[in-house]
């Protein structure tokens, strides 16, 4: 079990705290609605201490990457940055990992609930390349704002990032050095749930102090601190699949729809290659992770059962209340003969209608 760094900061502003990807983390600070709409309308800031850090250095690392990674890392330059999967020769999902071209390093994230595995997987593969593993895990951390208004927040704190008319501009995964309140950062546009997003990583050591300054600021703009009760209703909302809960290593990239968002097809040989390859030219996945809407306003169990004229065609992988849609809302796999959109099924007594995904488009 791992801890945020800003446990304390949060006992003391009275947050529930619980369980969030294996990390000790906000539930929620006042109640699920207000968080909710600060976060849909105004400005979140989030806790994001559930990922393990990493730093490759040395002159083979983008080849090195590339070569066991299902994305094109060979191509990033500096201050450029993309999301890949690390894949078992089945092609299973052993982890979702960001990658950051860095000019020394790339920087890499990952789930630390599965931390040893994938440090020690990427490491073994490490076999005639120039290239050292650098835990950061315990030395770095992050913070998120995201909402509509936090590009807006970040240009008050910092300022237009180098390179960008605002920090608006700036592109997925994109990343650019930057001072706030004296914290020397890297600035990641990044989106946890489908808005305008941005995570800052820094120092672990003045991870409290950071939070503070953004607490402050995201308050001035309308928004505020927001657990992962609330995070959670809008990243399903916006269909954003999440490794662990909705993807894991029981599953194929098809499987969970990340083809166009993790793989290059064109990059060459990584491991798990030819099975993605064998699913692209077959034309189908026999399961596919799909949106759920659900008649009740309880939320449905990690691994509930759906079920057609009764017999078992899928389960649920995660669930929330969406205020904006009045009902219970989720994802899950479900077999291809009955995932179109409009399908009915059966869950715990009650029923389930397949969805397109995303069920509300983010406000940015």
């Amino acid at each position: 079990m791992f801890e945020t760094p800003l446990r304390a900061v949060h006992e003391r502003a009275g947050a529930t705290l619980g369980t969030y990807q294996g990390t000790v983390l906000p539930e929620r600070y006042t109640d699920f609605s207000s968080e909710y709409r600060h976060a849909r309308d105004g400005v979140a800031l989030l806790d994001t201490n559930w990922h393990a850090l990493a730093a490759f250095h040395g002159p083979d690392r983008s080849r090195y990457l590339n070569a066991v990674l299902s994305n094109n890392i060979s191509t990033l330059k500096d201050g450029q940055g993309c999301v890949a999967l690390l894949l078992n020769p089945q092609g299973h999902v052993l982890a979702e990992l960001e990658c950051y071209a860095l000019p020394d390093q790339i920087y890499v994230r990952s789930a630390a609930e599965v931390r040893e595995r994938t440090h020690a997987t990427l490491e073994r593969f490490i076999i005639m390349d120039d290239v050292t593993l650098m835990d950061r895990t315990f030395d770095d951390a992050s913070i998120a704002l995201e909402g509509p208004r936090a590009g807006e927040v970040i240009g008050k704190l910092c300022g237009a990032p180098a390179g960008y008319a605002s920090a608006d501009e700036m592109p997925e995964f994109a990343s650019v050095a930057v001072t706030i309140n004296a914290h020397h950062c890297r600035l990641i546009r990044r989106s946890h749930f489908g808005s305008s997003g941005f995570e800052l990583v820094a120092p672990r050591l003045g991870l409290p102090t950071l939070w503070q300054g953004l607490r402050d600021a995201a308050l001035a703009c309308g928004g505020g601190p927001v657990g992962y009760a609330a995070l959670e209703a809008l990243r399903i909302q916006a269909g954003v699949k999440c490794f662990g809960p909705d993807f894991d290593d029981t599953v194929i990239p098809q499987e969970a729809g990340l083809e166009t968002t993790h793989i290059s097809f064109t990059k060459g040989c990584y491991t798990g290659q030819e099975i993605v390859e064998r699913v692209r030219s077959r034309g189908h996945v026999n399961r596919r992770l799909v949106g759920l809407e659900f008649d009740r306003r309880t939320l449905v169990a990690r691994g509930a059962k759906l079920a057609a004229d009764g017999k078992e065609v899928g389960q649920v992988t995660s669930s929330a209340f969406s205020p904006a849609l009045a009902r219970v809302i989720g994802l899950g796999y479900v077999r291809r003969e009955h995932n179109a959109p409009g399908s009915l099924l059966e869950c715990a007594g009650e029923t389930a209608r397949v969805v397109t995904l995303p069920f509300e488009p983010a406000r940015r």
